[in-house]
């Protein structure tokens, strides 16, 4: 079983963040069913083609947190576990799937990290930075708290097309 782990922040506030790509994607690959929340794990989970997804409840700074619950109960390695997230080291529009590769600063990754004491997993980098078309005084905290903007959803959903396309393939192999 491989775990897809959709980082993000619980709440309505957040559902159109850019912080919050992680759970867009989870959404998104699910298409049918609903999440199932489940307080032993702090996490809403559902079971889908060998895939359990996961969008942690812990809030972004301790994700991890609910990753090494999941994780222990499954008895699942490290190498198991595939994070997805918002980086604003990498252009909207664009992606990465990497092992062991993640943002310059990323608290939500860096919570996985410190809770499954290893950075041997796999990460789906979703490009959101898009502050050269729309200036912003914003700080990178504030900006991917921020909502993402009509157009920028329609150059998302693209991106996580795309990477549910490419993390499928890299995972058959």
């Amino acid at each position: 079983m491989k775990l897809i782990v959709g980082l993000g922040n619980p709440g309505e506030k957040y559902k159109s963040t850019r912080h919050n790509a992680g759970f867009i994607f989870v959404d998104r690959m699910l298409e049918k069913g609903k999440f199932s929340m489940s307080k032993k794990f702090e996490a809403e989970i559902m079971e889908k083609d060998g895939f359990l997804l996961v969008k942690p409840q812990t809030f972004m700074n301790d994700s991890g947190r609910a990753v090494r619950r999941l994780v222990d109960f499954y008895k699942l390695l490290p190498s198991d576990v595939i994070v997805v997230h918002d980086d604003l080291d990498i252009s909207l529009g664009e992606r990465k799937i990497q092992m062991g590769v993640g943002p310059k600063v990323h608290n939500g990754v860096n919570s996985v990290e410190q809770y499954l004491g290893s950075m041997n997993f796999l990460r789906v980098r979703l490009g959101v930075d898009n502050r050269k078309q729309v200036p912003t005084n914003l700080s990178g905290a504030d900006y991917v708290l921020d909502d993402f903007g009509k157009e920028e959803k329609k150059v998302l959903n693209e991106v996580i097309g795309g990477a549910i396309t490419e993390l499928l393939i890299t995972l058959s192999l």
